[in-house]
């Protein structure tokens, strides 16, 4: 696909490099003259400097016969702007990056009355996934599918963890609830396991199942005998904001930290009042004890600044918090940061390059013809970006709707994770049937699926 992409900021570096990689062709547009140059070195683009706003930069950019449009520039205005002239043009579909809380209530008539397709909110979506953190404190990731009704979670095997010395074969039977075990991440390999499989201290397993049987599971772990009730949030920018109003309705007592006085006072007519807001720097030591860090549950470090986050992480860690979890955006390697305490990153910028690789794939699926038989509904990189988990929906158009998946030649490194059918999560096993109208969740380490009839060898 021909692919256009105004922005070449931290979010646009990221994105480029995952749709690079997947064979599009595409440009970049950007002001920066050493941006352009430092991303033709390093993907396999085009470049143009310019305003990606200008009527003149789109057209030499090829805008007009573009199948896709992404506008992740700093600016939420100059984005919505980009795609309103890039679909004058005649661009197939557009994408912005929106920030602005104040542009939420605004997202249906941005996309139907202006010609935006899709509008991604970084900040809220990354809120989103503190919060279903903040549900299953021993999770590392959460990531759910058809509305929540079906989820991946990753834990990692401590010393005295229970599945420890356990394989796959006995663990329905030894505690009584259904799940199944997708990807373990051992190292640096990813493993999609098979029922022999005997788990090792330090394993990083991805478990999928309902939102009910996950509790369930985690509770028989042993893993849900301390609840998230109290948080202290260091930071107060957009993630900060829309993660506390996501807490209070949970009943979880908030305190957030913020240097910028100007910011305290426009946090706290924003913010319930049952949400504590602090003018003090996140980097006192002092500050945090006296405000209770010790006692708290859970340390969120979302600041504007990677290091000030693994640094007040690792404070955090030190000091006995149960769930600490930190904004990252340029360490790239899940790994890095385990040996600090932290246990779980955030990233915004990986939420948006998700949301836009769905989109994309979903485009391409749809320029096979007949061929098309479900399109991808949700989609995550998983195992510190080693891996995917897709969703499909299935349409009459498959081909195997009905066939047992034991009789099924599925492609090596590819599991069925779990069927969503009637609101009712399936976890498969050899005599289950794929029928139209389900929801079909697939893991993988193929990171080039596009539609369910590609999980076929």
């Amino acid at each position: 696909m021909k692919i256009v992409v105004a922005g070449d900021g931290k979010v646009g570096d990221t994105l480029i490099g995952y749709i690079a990689a997947e064979g599009h062709d595409v440009t970049v547009i950007d002001t920066n003259p050493m941006a352009i140059d430092n991303v033709v070195n390093r993907f396999d683009v085009m470049g143009i400097v310019g305003n990606g706003a200008s009527y003149e930069t789109q057209t030499e950019a090829g805008v007009g016969s573009a199948d896709l449009f992404i506008a992740v520039t700093y600016s939420d205005e100059l984005n919505l702007m980009s795609c309103i002239i890039a679909k004058k043009l005649g661009a197939g579909n557009t994408i912005a990056r929106v920030r602005n809380p104040d542009y939420a209530k605004s997202t249906f008539f941005l996309s139907r009355k202006l010609g935006v397709d899709l509008i991604i909110n970084p900040e809220d979506q990354a809120s989103h996934e503190i919060a279903r953190l903040l549900r299953f404190p021993a999770a590392m990731k959460i990531d759910e599918f058809s509305r929540g009704k079906a989820e991946l979670a990753e834990i990692k095997i401590s010393a005295d963890h229970p599945l420890i010395g356990r394989n796959l074969v006995g663990l329905e039977k030894a505690f009584g609830v259904r799940v199944l075990i997708c990807t373990v991440r051992r190292g640096d390999e990813v493993i999609i396991p098979r029922g022999d499989f005997v788990f090792r201290q330090g394993d990083i397993v991805g478990v999928a199942a309902s939102q009910t049987d996950l509790s369930r599971f985690f509770d028989k772990l042993g893993l849900l005998k301390k609840r998230v009730r109290s948080v202290i949030i260091a930071g107060g920018g957009k993630t900060a904001l829309y993660l506390a109003k996501r807490l209070v309705p949970l009943g979880m007592k908030v305190k957030l930290i913020e240097a910028d006085e100007p910011r305290c006072n426009e946090l706290s007519a924003l913010l319930p009042p049952s949400v504590t807001v602090i003018n003090g720097n996140c980097i006192d030591s002092e500050l945090l004890v006296d405000e209770g860090l010790e006692s708290a549950d859970a340390c969120i470090a979302l600041t504007g600044s990677d290091e000030l986050n693994v640094v007040v992480s690792m404070f955090a860690h030190s000091k006995g918090v149960g769930k600490v979890i930190a904004k990252i955006t340029k360490i790239s390697s899940v790994g890095m940061l385990e040996p600090a305490g932290i246990d779980s990153i955030i990233s915004p910028r990986a939420v948006t390059s998700d949301g836009v690789l769905r989109y994309v794939r979903g485009i391409e699926s749809g320029r096979k013809g007949s061929r098309v038989s479900g399109n991808i509904k949700t989609l995550y990189k998983i195992c510190d970006n080693k891996a995917e988990a897709l969703e499909f929906d299935v349409t009459p158009n498959f081909g195997y709707c009905g066939v047992a998946l034991k009789d099924l030649k599925i492609k090596k490194n590819l599991l069925i994770a779990s069927i969503v059918r009637n609101d009712s999560v399936l976890i498969p096993g050899g005599l289950t049937t794929i029928e139209s109208g389900d929801s079909v969740i697939v893991v993988t380490t193929d990171e080039q699926l596009c539609d369910i009839n590609d999980i076929m060898a």
